[in-house]
């Protein structure tokens, strides 16, 4: 509890944001392990056979800088570069109490997010993609947390927002309405241009929504954790539509052309609407699930969002015990002698494998990242060390999938790690153990093609530099940004 006030209190004096921010402090013991390693690397571009370009949603922002995972197909890819390791320049910037999970950038470059909090309500920003400094705020509503909600794995109240074609934030609330924000053509203010309410079919002492895409029709599709309820939401009359599964989810969801690709703690799902906009099961299928809610899980199923691979596939990992990499057919209907499931194959280590992120989908590779063992910030066991390991699964049409590499270097306790396709890196954020008992964060990257390790970059130590669960972005002009407990980071190259 005395830690829980400490954060809290430190938060809130360096929260007072000025025109240029200053940047996180870092706490507890220095780092033993160099603020560098590795070597810088040039950019070697991905054949085009490994690059997936999603549709582009027209009702969303330009992909890849509208949502936590860059388009609707959740791919996590991008066909822009982001730092190769020469002369890295780190900065930040203390904000207020939070942790903007998703990052994505407007028509003009600029930072948009939405950043949640179990100390103030969730706040959109607008941020200065170069200083940092913070150019617009919109307080969201607040409401008390559903019983059983674990405070630092709570994703309600914007989390998995989105930006569309006009600039404006789309974000849910905790009182569970669907609220849209408008941005100055300056980015110096947000104003309310639309709120949705929901709560016609949403409990409010029972259900909150986790996210809420467009489809490309236009209609907003959205989904709740506890009793998962899919809904959809008409823009231009208001109309919502609702079933409910009975079943939880707790991630995002995918959007392709002609369909809805959604995963909860039981089942894979894709869905379409029928001609009033209520939601239609078009095909389901189960995956394996050991009943384990494994350290570092929101809840004993999938921890993934959904992913769409080019060629007709969709993606997830299961909650197996070691976790798989499925992957299932998407089409509506089969053709004789195909099995829905393409394939399911095995990652990491028996009693040490789980996952809170969507997997990397580029071409027909997809790449998973090892979350076990991420405990609570602020609990007993704060300062616990994921276990390491990413992998790369490939899928092909006529050989089935196999396991390309693994990584047994790499600890990423929770990011959301990208690909640049223009650089051949994998970034992620990384939290190493250090002789020291220091509990330093670095930016690394991974050599797609080979698994390995290309570099580490110091970011700082200590609470405020824990991004628990946020989403690594790379910029238009090549920046990383990530947002953390104590505010904001930036990754570039100098000289």
């Amino acid at each position: 509890m005395r830690r829980s006030l400490a954060l809290a209190a430190t938060f809130l004096a360096i929260g007072a944001t000025p025109a240029f921010a200053a940047p996180i402090p870092s706490s507890g013991p220095a780092p033993s392990l160099p603020a560098f390693s590795g070597s810088a690397v040039a950019a070697h571009p991905l054949d085009p056979s490994k690059v997936t370009i999603a549709p582009q949603n027209p009702f969303m922002a330009a992909n890849p800088g509208n949502n936590v995972h860059n388009d609707t197909w959740m791919t996590d890819a991008y066909r822009g570069k982001g730092p190769l390791g020469r002369s890295l320049q780190t900065t930040s910037a203390s904000q207020p109490p939070s942790v903007c999970i998703s990052l994505t950038f407007d028509s003009e470059g600029r930072l948009v997010t939405v950043c949640g909090s179990n100390v103030a309500p969730p706040q959109a920003r607008v941020i200065d993609p170069k200083t940092l400094a913070t150019l617009a705020t919109y307080d969201l509503p607040q409401a008390p947390d559903l019983p059983g909600t674990l405070p630092y794995q709570n994703v309600t109240g914007g989390a998995y927002f989105f930006l569309d074609d006009r600039d404006r934030i789309w974000a849910t609330t905790k009182t569970d309405h669907i609220v849209v924000l408008g941005e100055s053509n300056d980015g110096h203010a947000l104003t309310l241009s639309h709120d949705y309410d929901l709560t016609g079919v949403l409990d409010d002492s029972t259900e909150r929504v986790t996210s809420a895409l467009p489809d490309f029709s236009g209609r907003i599709w959205f989904v709740s954790k506890q009793n998962g309820k899919i809904g959809t939401l008409d823009p231009s009359t208001g109309a919502v539509h609702a079933i409910t599964l009975d079943e939880e989810i707790e991630n995002s969801f995918a959007v392709g052309p002609n369909g809805v690709f959604i995963v909860s703690d039981r089942r894979m799902y894709r869905l379409d609407a029928a001609s009033n906009g209520t939601p239609r099961i078009v095909w389901k299928a189960g995956y394996p699930n050991s009943g384990v809610h494994k350290p570092g899980q929101i809840d004993a199923g999938s921890g993934t969002t959904p992913t769409v691979m080019r060629g007709g596939y969709v993606a997830i990992t299961d909650n197996a015990d070691p976790m798989d990499v499925v992957v299932y057919r998407a089409a509506e209907r089969l053709a004789a002698g195909q099995r829905r499931t393409v394939c399911a194959v095995p990652v990491f280590k028996q009693g040490a494998s789980a996952t809170e992120n969507s997997l990397i989908g580029s071409g027909n590779s997809l790449i998973v990242e090892n979350n076990y063992g991420y405990q609570d910030p602020l609990g007993p066991n704060s300062g616990a060390l994921t276990r390491s390991g990413f992998a790369r699964v490939d899928v092909n049409a006529n050989t089935g999938c196999r396991k390309v590499w693994t990584n047994h270097e790499v600890r990423a306790p929770t990011v959301v790690p990208k690909l640049s396709t223009k650089t051949g890196l994998i970034y992620t954020y990384t939290r190493p153990p250090d002789p020291s008992g220091s509990e330093g964060y670095y930016w690394t990257t991974i050599n797609f093609r080979t698994g390995r390790t290309v570099w580490d970059r110091y970011a700082g130590s200590g609470l405020a530099f824990n991004n628990n669960y946020s989403g690594l972005a790379l910029g238009p002009h090549g920046s990383a940004y990530l947002g953390v407990a104590g505010g904001i980071l930036a990754l570039r190259d100098g000289g």
